[in-house]
């Protein structure tokens, strides 16, 4: 019984001993690479280099930070890698790093990082248009945030996300809810930086809602909210436009012109936003023609229209020709109207812009003859028909998402209570178990202790003989080394020291009579070429076992070499990588640089512990071997014949190798290889 407590006690305080030594490296990694990840993040935020330049800087950031320990900090180095990419519009790579980050998150249990990476991927998803699988990003961030106490801030930005989804999918009901929803989150937060984009929205829904009043009102909050912000003039702006589409929705041509020209007052701006200034325009000139006032008309079309084109704004160009498709329509000019109608069409079909689309066959079925007339009125049709049937599905597939969420969630929560029960029914058989092992312990107390003494001595044998089985193997191999070398050195090297020396002689004497003379040392010189090929031959074959996985290859040597010198070790392979599908070749140099560095660690280094880590990243494998040795002064990589062969080596493979160290800091070997 004393026994069994004694035992139960020293294992829980290794386990503590364990723990304070990983907070030990966790400290000291963060210590050495920590600033070098900083340095290359902030350098990828200079406006001096190129895109590709940016990509390069933000690889190695992530290669560094990818050797730190699992934890918070390495989680916040991924995501701000991941908005340096977001940045450079680099889409696809933003999703993978958050998706590592959302892998890193779920395996440390971090509930913040869970979420922030689940809305990043959100926000990728609505970048590339696919709505629904945004939907279901935002709504899994927004489950966790509404748990956590202190996220109110983190939580209205993934509820205006949300609704501005909903707007889309035109739930605007539900996409009003969430938008106050989201508000009283940011007033909570004292944050009231979301806020002008939060009343915009409002003011949007209760438009198509047909609260004309109500939306006015919310537009020109989103007005005082964005005063003395950095977005205060393009909010104004949006305002403007918005109240004016309000008037001219209500026909109030004159008031709708006012805000028009509000907006386009603010000239300074405007002129730097080419884009929004002829949306402006075209906006006015388009209520003049529906209040009839045609004095300005076509002129305004054609003036936004060019500037459109010369800045290559599709949506805008289909925008203004559908307009001006009205305008010669309602003058009866058929010919013009349906020219301009067929160009929006166009431009409407390559944009996916379904809602100018509609009033471009509209106007086309209404101009054409007959029979062409009638096919214009069969796409509208079917087109207006897909449109509501996808609203539809949009909304049918957010309640979806929405339900079986819920209902994984109710299966958790039974599960958990399941699991509850089951874990107190085991402790409670375990408990008898033990009380009866123990009873019986006891009684065969003296045959156990002469048993377990046996064993101990029997399984210490075994060990030793092991051990002393690896040591020989380990001398074997070493004398044999010693051997080849001193035949290369004092047998190969001898030979043609004499035969040079010979043929010096040979050359100051130099006539025909030595012509046999010299083709006998012509012979000797190929017996020693050959020689030295057999000898180089076999100090030179390098192949792996063909019935043994590769990586389980590449462990188990870890495994071995550390084992043999006492130096504790982790190991990380990312699973991303296809083994089998790496050329045969390149594997080898991987397995003898991973061999040569450990080699250089054990003679040189004095470490504790090494991180090895293959990680997989934009068609490369990055290779990091790291150390908490006594590090080694810069001269040495010039000097040192083990880094020259890895250098060989990486070179042999097209890719490139760091030597990082500082005395007393460790050692770092970072190798990059493109597959």
């Amino acid at each position: 019984m004393t026994n069994f407590f004694n035992n139960f006690f020293l294992a829980c305080f290794g386990l503590i001993l364990f723990s304070c030594n990983n907070s030990d490296e966790t400290a000291q990694e963060k210590v050495s690479m920590s600033n070098l990840v900083e340095s290359y993040i902030e350098e990828s935020k200079s406006k001096e280099i190129s895109i590709d330049e940016k990509k390069t800087i933000l690889s190695k950031a992530y290669n560094f930070s990818s050797t730190l320990a699992d934890g918070k900090y390495k989680l916040d180095k991924i995501h701000t890698i991941s908005i340096g990419y977001y940045t450079i519009k680099d889409y696809d790579t933003y999703k993978k790093m958050n998706e590592k980050a959302l892998r890193l998150s779920k395996s440390i249990n971090d509930s913040l990082g869970i979420a922030k990476s689940h809305g990043n991927i959100g926000i990728y998803y609505n970048k590339v248009s696919k709505i629904d699988s945004a939907y279901y990003s935002f709504d899994q961030a927004e489950r966790i945030y509404s748990k956590i106490q202190g996220s109110e801030y983190n939580h209205g930005k993934i509820l205006i996300d949300i609704a501005l989804i909903l707007r889309k999918a035109k739930d605007y009901t539900e996409s009003e809810a969430i938008t106050i929803e989201a508000i009283e989150k940011f007033i909570s937060a004292g944050n009231e930086k979301y806020l002008p984009l939060c009343y915009t929205n409002l003011g949007i829904l209760a438009k198509y809602l047909e609260r004309y009043e109500e939306s006015i009102d919310y537009h020109y909050k989103a007005i005082e909210y964005a005063k003395g912000t950095n977005n205060e003039v393009s909010r104004t702006i949006a305002s403007f436009v918005n109240i004016g589409t309000i008037y001219k929705s209500q026909k109030k041509y004159g008031k709708a012109k006012e805000y028009y020209n509000k907006a386009l007052s603010y000239k300074d701006f405007l002129a730097k936003a080419p884009k929004l200034r002829t949306t402006l325009i075209d906006n006015l000139a388009y209520v003049n023609f529906l209040s009839n006032d045609t004095s300005e008309i076509p002129r305004l079309f054609y003036e936004a229209l060019k500037i459109k084109d010369s800045i290559k704004d599709k949506y805008g160009i289909a925008t203004t020709s559908l307009h001006l498709a009205e305008y010669y329509m309602s003058i009866g000019n058929d010919s013009l109207s349906k020219l301009y109608a067929k160009k929006s069409s166009n431009m409407s079909l390559e944009l996916q812009n379904n809602e100018e689309l509609l009033k471009a066959y509209k106007i086309l079925s209404d101009i054409s003859s007959s029979d062409i007339g009638l096919v214009y009125a069969n796409k509208y049709i079917k087109l207006n028909d897909s449109l509501v049937k996808e609203e539809r599905l949009f909304r049918d597939k957010f309640a979806r998402i929405e339900f079986q969420t819920n209902e994984i969630k109710d299966q958790n929560q039974q599960i958990s209570k399941e699991n509850q029960i089951l874990i107190i029914a085991i402790l409670g058989l375990t408990a008898l178990f033990l009380l009866g092992y123990i009873i019986f312990r006891q009684q065969q107390s003296n045959k156990e202790l002469l048993f377990a003494q046996t064993q101990q001595e029997a399984n210490q044998e075994i060990y030793r003989l092991l051990l002393n089985q690896q040591i020989k193997l380990e001398e074997g191999r070493q004398l044999e080394q010693q051997r080849m070398s001193e035949e290369l050195h004092d047998g190969v090297l001898g030979r043609l020291f004499g035969v040079r020396l010979s043929l010096d002689g040979i050359n100051q004497r130099a006539n025909d009579g030595f012509t046999e003379a010299r083709n006998k040392y012509i012979d000797e010189l190929k017996s020693i070429e050959k020689e030295i090929r057999l000898i180089s031959h076999d100090l030179g074959a390098e192949t792996l076992p063909s019935d043994v996985a590769y990586i389980d290859a590449v462990e188990d040597l870890i495994k071995d070499l550390c084992a043999i010198h006492k130096i504790d070790f982790e190991f990380n392979n990312d699973e991303d990588i296809d083994w089998e599908e790496i050329d045969d070749q390149k594997k080898v140099n991987f397995f003898r640089i991973l061999q040569e560095s450990m080699q250089n660690i054990f003679k040189h280094a004095n470490a504790e512990n090494i991180k090895i880590d293959f990680d997989y990243l934009e068609d490369k494998i990055n290779l990091t071997i790291l150390d908490d040795g006594i590090g080694f002064k810069s001269t040495k990589v010039k000097k040192g014949i083990g880094l020259k062969n890895i250098t060989s080596r990486v070179s042999q493979m097209s890719g490139v190798v760091q030597f990082l160290s500082e005395k007393d800091e460790g050692t770092k070997v970072a190798v990059s290889v493109p597959v």
